[in-house]
């Protein structure tokens, strides 16, 4: 009897190794690449550095992820207009340095059409994280289909910073429910909604810590047929509550699983977290959104190097998309 039990186990063991190949398999990562354009380049990266064209302005930043030399000469990096020092993580503050001559703190920038405003932040952001861009064509398509197809859609756009997701989503059609802890933030995104000359679309700025914001939503029985959720790895909310990606991150997930529309086209998750692996994204995804149908994709947005091959990877994402 023992023996039969052994040969059993062995055979569930060697069953259960097949199915989770299987699976691995079937979750290859996907990369999805920004390409440079006039508005933003990535020119060089190297020595835990990266160096990047914002507009007419080149700036070169901390880059964790650049274990690699540079390409370019030190007299084309020597030429930036700004440079970012001091504390190198994405929580601690620095300074910027503007080794030609002093700078506005504001520049203005577009993205397509959309116009908004660049600045130089403590935090070394910048106002726009242009391998966001390939979500956001996505998410245009999207809204644009539903749009001709004569039906409203309501975009959840949760960590939202200066705006630039919710105004390319307005402007495809959606109703747009715009969700930040930081009331600076807020405030740069309504500016950045006056910049670009979309005052009058549908947008909700809402300052609220995101977690409670759903839980409320939750039980309001609000849907939304889009969700992007954009989560710092740390984070305070407007009444002191505490943002840890790792711990929150399952419930955040699980309540906007709730907030699904029996339409709902996506729900996009990124994360700029190198603790993590796109398995880790995908998995929490695949637990909240497995049985929405549609697909889950999962993977990594790179930038690709102006005149180069080199990529530069930049965060993970994992999205629902329905079928």
């Amino acid at each position: 009897m023992q023996s039969n039990k052994n040969n059993e186990s062995a055979s569930d063991a060697k069953g259960r190794l097949h199915v989770s190949r299987n699976r691995a398999e079937s979750r290859c990562p996907i990369i999805l690449e920004n390409s440079p354009d006039e508005n933003h380049a990535l020119l060089d990266s190297g020595n835990g550095l990266k160096l990047e064209r914002y507009g007419d302005l080149n700036i070169i930043r901390p880059e964790a992820q650049a274990l690699w030399q540079p390409e370019l000469s030190p007299s084309v990096w020597n030429a930036a207009a700004a440079v970012f020092s001091g504390d190198v993580s994405e929580e601690g503050k620095g300074r910027w340095n503007f080794p030609k001559m002093p700078l506005e703190e504001t520049w203005p920038m577009a993205w397509d059409d959309i116009h908004y405003l660049g600045r130089f932040t403590s935090f070394r952001h910048l106002g726009v994280f242009p391998e966001q861009s390939t979500h956001w064509r996505f998410m245009q398509d999207r809204i644009a289909k539903r749009i001709e197809e004569g039906k409203q859609f309501r975009l959840l756009n949760l960590f939202g910073y200066t705006g630039l997701a919710s105004l390319v989503a307005a402007k495809a059609g959606a109703h747009v429910t715009h969700v930040d802890a930081s009331k600076k933030a807020i405030g740069w995104a309504r500016e950045n909604q006056e910049t670009a000359g979309l005052s009058e679309k549908p947008i909700r700025w809402i300052c609220d810590d995101a977690v409670r914001f759903c839980e409320r939503e939750v039980r309001r029985e609000n849907t939304y047929d889009g969700l992007l959720l954009d989560p710092p790895k740390y984070g305070r909310g407007p009444k002191g509550e505490i943002w840890q990606l790792f711990e929150d991150l399952p419930h955040m997930v699980d309540l906007t699983r709730s907030l699904l529309s029996p339409e709902a086209s996506f729900a996009i998750l990124t994360a700029y977290s190198i603790r993590a692996s796109f398995y880790a994204m995908h998995e929490t995804m695949q637990e909240k959104f497995g049985d929405c149908g549609g697909t889950i994709e999962s993977g990594e947005l790179v930038l690709r190097t102006e005149n180069s091959e080199r990529r530069l990877s930049t965060s993970l994402f994992s999205r629902w998309v329905s079928k």
